[in-house]
């Protein structure tokens, strides 16, 4: 029989938030008896031919059956604000819960449950990435691209595991005259992440960084880059290299940053590799940074201590303070492209950039410039005192393959 098209229903994806907290402050057990108290909640505020469903670890599901849109989105909110007035006593703790709840319509056009549960986790994904405690009605039209991040997801698990990641390595090329002692005529790179598809093509990082950030997939492809320049590229004192002859930049993205198990693992492996001093670059966004303020401290000053460069990546991009500069054992400030691609034309990117070079040279912390295309662009960045450059004007990614210094 064909379905009625005037027939609507909706299911209700609710994922807790802050269960993870409960759980690890008082322990499973507590955990369990949360979840049978929102249970319990559910409930009494659901209708009689309603279905309620615990659907995993913390998330629920209810279908609403000949429910219109505007009431389920009624009935939602108030499963919401039911959860966030929860107070859970467990002995002397007593704790606030939230959730985060999508709502996708189930009518004639619905294709599968498979398709309603990935709608239905993509509209809960956005409740929380808008900001918890909220409810997010499902919408195709904004909902590609999430689609697009979740086959990411495998994508890049697949590749990583059928060896389809590379790295290229692009230089930074000197410019300025004057140079802090040690750095002089040390050849410099910054290392890139390259993935090859099912195909063999090449995807650039801006079409599958962002889903891998998202996701929470950098912190493991950043570990596989590390082990792999360690490896291959990086030489150690442990082989009688004292002195380097070269410098290679590694990206960590902000997620990693945030990731303490990254940080031991990074410790650990340096460790035991023993990098040559001035070798081994690192190079975090001054977003990221400024964010993880306190993570972005004490990872520094850990590869600092063991011999590492640090570099802060589109610097001035945030317009933040630059106080903090003053305690960071930063190396470099890469300036970030977008006053760069300008600076010939543009008198407000020229001002930004001098006045970058001028706060680096009073902190003694060298300068890069990014996305150098023009030689009209080099000139006058070196006309400012600008200490490096980078951009396909100065040479392009090449495959690691061909790089000059392996071992």
């Amino acid at each position: 029989a064909r379905a009625d098209p005037k027939v609507r229903h909706a299911m209700i994806y609710v994922d807790l938030d802050q269960f993870k907290v409960v759980n690890d402050t008082c322990g499973h057990p507590a955990g369990d008896q949360l979840l049978r108290q929102v249970t319990g909640l559910l409930q009494t505020r659901v209708r009689a031919n309603d279905v309620l469903a615990r659907l995993g670890g913390d998330e629920f599901g209810v279908l609403l059956e000949h429910c219109m849109p505007e009431q389920a989105l009624r009935i939602a909110d108030s499963l919401r604000q039911a959860i966030h007035d929860l107070r859970f006593q467990w002995g002397t703790s007593t704790m606030q819960i939230g959730a985060s709840i999508g709502i996708v319509e189930i009518n004639v056009h619905t294709e599968s449950v498979a398709t309603l549960l990935s709608a239905a986790d993509i509209a809960c994904y956005s409740a929380k990435d808008g900001g918890r405690n909220r409810v997010q009605v499902y919408d195709p039209a904004s909902a590609s691209a999430r689609h697009r991040e979740m086959r990411w997801m495998a994508r890049l698990t697949n590749a990583r595991d059928e060896g389809r990641l590379d790295i290229v390595f692009q230089p930074i090329v000197r410019i300025a005259e004057q140079t802090k002692a040690g750095y002089k005529s040390r050849p410099h790179y910054e290392l890139l992440l390259r993935l090859m598809d099912e195909n063999g093509a090449m995807v650039l990082p801006d079409e599958f960084i962002p889903a891998a950030e998202r996701y929470n997939l950098m912190p493991s492809l950043d570990r596989w880059v590390v082990e792999k320049v360690l490896r291959e590229i990086v030489p150690s004192t442990r082989d009688g290299v004292e002195e380097a002859a070269f410098t290679v930049a590694i990206n960590l993205s902000g997620t990693t940053l945030s990731d303490p198990g990254f940080m031991e693992f990074l410790i650990e492996t340096l460790e035991a590799h023993e990098p040559t001093p001035g070798v081994l670059c690192f190079e975090v966004t001054e977003t990221a940074a400024i964010t993880n303020l306190g993570h972005a401290s004490y990872l520094m000053r850990e590869i600092a201590s063991r011999g590492c460069l640090v570099a802060l990546d589109d610097f001035g991009s945030g317009l933040s303070s630059f106080n903090y500069l003053r305690t960071l054992p930063v190396n470099y400030l890469k300036i970030d492209g977008n006053f760069v691609q300008n600076v010939a034309t543009d008198a407000i990117d020229r001002s930004m950039v001098e006045a970058i070079v001028q706060i680096g040279r009073a902190i003694g912390i060298e300068t890069v410039a990014e996305r150098v295309e023009t030689q009209e662009v080099l000139d006058t960045l070196r006309r400012i005192g600008v200490g490096y450059a980078q951009g396909f004007l100065c040479g392009r990614p090449a495959a690691i393959s061909s790089f000059p210094h392996r071992k």
